[in-house]
């Protein structure tokens, strides 16, 4: 057996799989988030192993042999986190995470050091970890003096379950302080916020082993002493190794609360001008892009509420068949964008309405919206050198085949569903475990689930959605104009 640990902003899943990779059960450990302040979330390092320990519980207690067969274990998680330790390791404060924006303004002044993107390939954005110690450092100079440590979520973690300080690549990669092409310590990059290699973990692929689990906690849980632990990965990398994501030219669409194109590459291909997210892949030479999306099924949802209907309810009024856009043009900016505008500050937009603008003309276009900001995400991963023939569409929001068939059409390119079955951050994570376990062939272990359907795009509505893309295009500087 091989246990896979993901810690996520609302919880902890752990989940068993066998040596085939069959999912044997899954317990899990709820989380909340603490706002102190506008733009401000955190949550106590002290709350993540509670969350873990109510997890392996809930597994010790359905699956006990099971989980004394464990061999392996893989970690996943949140990305981007400050967890702030001492020189004895106690934790100063609560972790800042990935979704807090307090540092906008240190953000800005890293990215203008021009190091920054030359040698991490990626702008510097408020969430990631480097802006994070610069605000501590301003507002809060005590706690700054006394960090000797600082780790990213799943690592603090893995100094719970191991007693080591260690991190690998691709949740690294989001911190800003990694040469990411060389995947290393930038120690310029580190000496730019005051910090040396000494305040940060040791690095291995996430293949590789870091750390084993510690004889208390193994006796505890009725597991064996000295199992050893995977590097493991950031949550997205992980989920890229349970899709198979991790070959050239790999692709997933993923649409969640926000929606990501995720691509593998096989080598270091940076775009930070267009807000693409160039990271280290949890295999060894191997790289991955993200082009992001802040609003996918939460505009259609921000629909649903508006019109008192549900998703199923609202796409179900536009039928079977692919309908070419109305003329109606949907901007899905409604907590601002990534890729490729960076832009916090833009706001959505319904354009083109008229007294004929039915209730499933707006769905339409919020549909389409949408897959015209992935447009937007693929055309950024051009730039940089990528060329994706075809995506796997995973999330809530690949549930709906109009969706699905006009995201195909958008891009140009089929879109893969997968059979069912859990191909998450946790999975991807237990295979990460396995690999580490055991030596085997990395990219044999992340093999792809297979694919239940093919979606293809519509040919004889490629023309209408092209100008219809080219329409929405044109907007986002019109409406940057003039909103305030």
């Amino acid at each position: 057996m091989y246990l896979g640990l993901d810690l996520g902003t609302s919880g902890v899943k752990a989940l068993l799989i066998d040596a085939g990779q069959k999912a044997v059960g899954a317990g899990h450990g709820s989380l909340d988030v603490s706002r102190p302040h506008n733009g401000w979330s955190e949550q106590n390092p002290a709350d993540w192993i509670a969350a873990c320990e109510e997890a392996i519980a809930e597994l010790k207690a359905a699956h006990p042999k099971e989980l004394a067969a464990v061999k392996g274990i893989g970690l996943s998680g949140q990305m981007h986190g400050a967890t702030l330790l001492d020189a004895s390791d106690k934790v100063l404060r609560p972790c800042i995470l990935w979704n807090d924006t307090r540092s906008h303004a240190e953000a800005a002044r890293l990215d203008a050091d021009p190091r920054f993107r030359k040698l991490t390939g990626n702008i510097v954005f408020p969430g990631f970890t480097a802006p994070k110690l610069v605000w501590v450092k301003n507002n809060e100079p005590d706690t700054f003096a006394k960090v000797a440590k600082v780790l990213l979520p799943k690592d603090y973690l893995r100094l719970w379950l191991a007693g080591e300080h260690m991190s690998e690549m691709s949740d690294s990669a989001g911190t800003a302080w990694l040469d990411v092409g060389k995947r290393r310590w930038s120690s310029g990059l580190l000496a730019a916020t005051e910090l040396d290699e000494k305040h940060m973990p040791t690095l291995v692929e996430g293949t590789e082993r870091a750390g084993a689990l510690r004889a208390e906690l193994a006796s505890k849980w009725g597991m064996q002493a000295g199992i050893p632990i995977g590097g493991g990965a950031g949550d997205n990398a992980a989920s890229a190794c349970g899709m198979g994501t991790v070959g050239e030219g790999h692709a997933f669409v993923s649409l969640g609360t926000s929606g990501v194109l995720f691509a593998a590459n096989a080598a270091y291909l940076p775009n930070p001008e267009s807000a693409v997210h160039t990271f280290c892949h949890a295999l060894p030479d191997t790289w991955h892009q993200m082009g992001v999306i802040l609003s996918a099924t939460d505009s259609l949802n921000w629909l649903c509420e508006i019109a008192g209907k549900d998703a199923a309810e609202l796409t179900n009024e536009l039928g079977d068949g692919l309908k070419a856009p109305t003329g109606v043009t949907f901007l899905p900016y409604l907590s601002g964008e990534r890729t490729p505008h960076n832009d916090a500050a833009i706001r959505g937009a319904f354009i083109g309405l008229e007294h004929a603008s039915s209730r499933a003309v707006l769905t339409q276009a919020v549909l389409e919206g949408v897959a015209f900001a992935f447009r937007d995400s693929l055309e950024a991963l051009k730039k940089a050198g990528t060329k994706l023939d075809r995506v796997t569409a995973i999330g809530g929001g690949s549930r709906s085949r109009y969706w699905l068939k006009a995201i195909a059409t958008a891009l140009g390119i089929p879109v893969d569903v997968p059979a069912d079955g859990d191909f998450g951050a946790a999975f991807g994570a237990a295979r990460l475990g396995l690999i580490a376990a055991t030596g085997a062939d990395p990219r044999a272990v992340c093999a792809p689930p297979s694919t239940d359907e093919t979606i293809e795009p519509d040919m004889a509505l490629t023309g209408s959605f092209s100008d219809a893309y080219q329409r929405y295009r044109a907007l986002y500087p019109a409406i940057k104009g003039v909103q305030a």
